[in-house]
């Protein structure tokens, strides 16, 4: 029953952790600035070429999150393309989204990335002492298994990715929100993850005008 109920226990905060893989570790907001209603947002990844799949990602979750809150939003890469922005100087971009119509920016970088090994014991499970102490040899097979049973190693991969939300007449960042994805299984999970976090975190530090 102990065995049955140690089980159930690590299988539960083991789901709970697999469903809750990505974690704000900071937020900010512009505290003299009240509320804004954006008319047309853009979201703009900014991830180096290799991570391409990924920020397209980025950008359509996040977008596909706003949109479904009320709000205009569209994507850097499906309006722009992946090098509309590349060697733009800051007034160039800045005019570049006014002529099209936009109001504010949602940047999304790949700040880190970070590869952890972990070594994980040969058994997984401890029983109470009473259970194999009281005779030598289950004591004696029972360490002898526990010793010999060779552990392995696990690799899991970190993310680090920071958003931030630009008023494009000020240029003025009225939002900044840092966040940590733990081992996500593909590209699509680790967006939906972020960008769940994100809309979340924007909504309840009333950053945007609630629809």
């Amino acid at each position: 029953m102990r065995k049955a109920k140690w089980f159930i226990g690590a299988f539960a905060v083991f789901t709970i952790i697999s469903c809750n893989s990505t974690q704000v570790i900071s937020s900010y907001k512009d505290e003299k600035v009240a509320a804004k209603d954006f008319k047309k947002i853009l979201v703009l990844g900014i991830f180096q070429q290799k991570e391409r799949s990924l920020r397209q990602e980025a950008e359509t979750q996040l977008v596909n999150r706003l949109i479904e809150q009320g709000y205009n939003a569209t994507s850097a890469m499906k309006d722009f393309g992946p090098k509309a922005f590349e060697k733009v100087s800051e007034d160039q971009l800045a005019a570049n989204l006014k002529t099209s119509g936009y109001d504010a920016v949602i940047t999304t970088a790949l700040l880190d990335k970070k590869d952890e090994e972990n070594y994980l014991q040969g058994t997984s499970h401890i029983e109470p002492v009473g259970v194999y102490y009281n005779r030598f040899g289950r004591y004696y097979s029972t360490v002898y298994d526990r010793v010999y049973q060779p552990g392995y190693y696990t690799t899991s991969t970190d993310y680090f990715l920071e958003s931030n939300l630009y008023d494009i007449a000020t240029g003025n960042l009225l939002y900044s929100v840092q966040t940590k994805s733990f081992d996500p299984s593909s590209t699509s999970s680790l967006a939906s993850d972020n960008s769940k976090k994100i809309v979340k975190d924007l909504k309840e530090k009333g950053v945007l005008v609630k629809k």
